[in-house]
């Protein structure tokens, strides 16, 4: 039977959703809203409380000091010296060079001359700042970390004709004197660089995987210089803090300079710290002693084992600034392909040193909270 229209229902049922929610005036909606977005912001921007793992942070240890090499002994390949050096630099990455040739005064002269980089106005330092252009100049200090910067500088020196120009431009008085001594410090301790490196692959029992490009008698070049300002006489408690973002920022950085070996200058120091991914070695140097640390290059070409790690001076208990050198030396272009393929391995993209920089302040935060708390 047909149905007409007027037996149908009045309200049939309808498939479509329901109307949205009607929203309240402008100016009172936006007030809610806004009160919203901070009440989630300020929960979701919490720093959780965090406990690091020992394999991202490693803890310190304190070991044997590592052993004192006399240069002579090591350079007529004297059996004792060379294995000292061998299992030192195996284990910890590190030795003791004395009697190396260079002068003392000399050493404590460049050292000397080298604190005027440091007393240079701000606007003078701002002017002449590191960068991925300019691979010379003041390290930049960012953010919180800005008080860091009154407990230790850092300046990288080259041999650059336009870190010439530029220094001589803001410090004509002294800059031109004390790159002429650097460069004959640098050329110095480069010739010695090479005559350690080469009683190193003489004496590996180790065959790199790269096979043996390196040729023993090349001369090593001179990439950088780290000149480093310690201040004396700082709060334990903020010095601790400054060697926590230290350790962070040198296992970030610690790639940014590929080289063979490091040599470090840092006569007065209280102890030397040196840093891997594995552990955190501390000891007092000897005076006058050169402290030698294995670079990546020469990790790669040894096989894993010679271990590369990085090193850094510390200062304490004194009313007088400190300064100290790292020597960086890495091998020609030509002379070895684990070199350019050690670089090719660790290229990191423009997100990818965003998200360091990130990762890095957040670990800093979490840092000084841990401190101030306990």
């Amino acid at each position: 039977m047909a149905v007409s229209p007027e037996s149908m229902p009045e309200n049939p049922i309808e498939s479509r959703a329901p109307p949205p929610s009607p929203i309240a005036s402008g100016r009172r909606s936006s007030v809610t809203n806004d009160e919203v977005l901070t009440e989630f912001l300020e929960h979701s921007l919490r720093v959780p409380d965090l406990i690091l793992p020992d394999s991202f942070f490693p803890k310190q240890k304190t070991v044997e000091t590592p052993p004192r090499i006399d240069w002579q002994s090591l350079n007529s390949k004297e059996s004792n010296s060379v294995l000292k050096t061998l299992d030192s630099i195996a284990r910890i990455g590190c030795f003791q060079l004395v009697n190396f040739g260079i002068p003392s005064e000399f050493i404590k002269l460049v050292s000397a001359m080298a604190a005027g980089i440091f007393q240079l106005p701000s606007e003078k330092k701002a002017a002449l700042m590191k960068s991925p252009e300019k691979p010379y100049g003041f390290e930049e200090v960012h953010g919180d970390h800005e008080a860091e910067n009154e407990l230790s500088e850092e300046f990288v020196w080259c041999k650059d004709k336009s870190l010439k120009l530029d220094m001589e431009g803001i410090w004509p008085a002294g800059y031109s004197n004390f790159s002429e001594k650097m460069e004959t410090l640098s050329s110095d301790l480069g010739n010695l660089a090479a005559k350690i490196l080469q009683v190193l692959q003489e004496n590996c029992p180790r065959k790199s995987k790269y096979g043996n490009d390196m040729k023993p008698k090349q001369d090593l070049i001179s990439s950088v210089c780290c000149l480093y300002k310690h201040t004396r006489g700082i709060p334990t408690d903020r010095g601790t803090i400054s060697m926590g973002y230290d350790v962070f920022r040198m296992l970030i950085r610690g790639t940014d300079n590929s080289h063979a070996l490091c040599l470090h200058l840092c006569d007065g120091s209280s102890q030397f710290h040196v840093y891997s991914k594995k552990g955190w070695v501390s000891f007092c140097p000897d005076k006058d002693a050169l402290i030698v640390t294995v670079g990546d290059q020469t990790q790669a070409w040894s096989g894993g084992l010679y271990k590369h790690v990085l090193g850094r001076a510390v200062f304490k208990g004194e009313d007088e600034d400190g300064i100290s050198m790292a020597f960086l030396y890495s091998s020609p272009p030509n002379a070895t392909i684990c070199c350019s393929k050690t670089r090719k391995g660790k290229t990191l993209s423009l997100g990818q040193q965003a998200i360091l920089a990130i990762i890095s302040t957040l670990v800093y935060h979490v840092l000084v909270y841990f401190y101030k708390r306990f």
